[in-house]
């Protein structure tokens, strides 16, 4: 994700998310370029949008925060008006609204919902243009995406548990902030379970050796 001026639009980041045995690990790198600049190096990356439903962030940085804020307001005035709280499914479908009635003048985002249900556990990813694709098991999102999904798709294993996860995710994020100059720095990392969203601290991730 970018912090990005008018005149220039670059593409960066890398996101991943995957679905466990009983969830779901969304995780991101925290570097944010404008430009060749390294603009931050604690940008952050994943917003918890619902109770169990979070939202990763790739492209610029305005753009994302906006995003963010409006979905976390659309998901609580539906927990409101329901009584009870937004689906994944119907999540992403309403991002893919905002996004798509934008298109003319686009958010400059590619983004992940995932989280879980009812239904269980779901990932989508949704273009700038508001395209939502509800995704199996992986997902990777940025320009560090193609490195990121060498590891993914060679070690991912249906039903695998919540710590293999968290394990892959970090190992896939590690692998693009080696090769794209997009990605770097520390690393975020989220659990969404039926009965918890967590995410991790610094001093959680030390005792897994990040």
């Amino acid at each position: 994700m970018n912090a990005t001026s008018s005149q220039e639009i670059m593409q960066g980041t890398t996101t991943v998310a995957i679905i466990f045995q009983s969830g779901v690990v969304l995780a991101t790198e925290k570097r944010a370029t404008m430009g060749s600049l390294i603009a931050s190096k604690k940008a952050k990356k994943v917003y918890q949008i619902s109770d169990r439903i979070g939202m990763t962030t790739a492209g610029g940085v305005g753009d994302a925060q906006q995003l963010a804020r409006m979905m976390t307001v659309e998901c609580n005035l539906f927990n409101i008006r329901r009584g009870k709280s937004i689906s994944v499914s119907a999540a992403s479908t309403l991002l893919s609204n905002l996004l798509n009635a934008n298109r003319y003048f686009p958010y400059y985002v590619q983004l992940i919902v995932g989280g879980i249900d009812e239904k269980g556990a779901s990932i989508y990813s949704v273009d700038a243009l508001g395209g939502a694709t509800q995704e199996e098991e992986i997902v990777s999102t940025g320009s560090g995406s193609p490195m990121a999904y060498g590891v993914l798709e060679d070690r991912y294993v249906k039903d695998m548990n919540e710590a293999d996860a968290v394990s892959l995710a970090i190992r896939s994020l590690k692998s693009a902030m080696r090769r794209d100059a997009g990605s770097g720095e520390g690393i975020n990392v989220v659990v969404i379970a039926k009965d918890r969203y967590h995410e991790f601290s610094e001093e959680e991730l030390a005792i897994i050796g990040l």
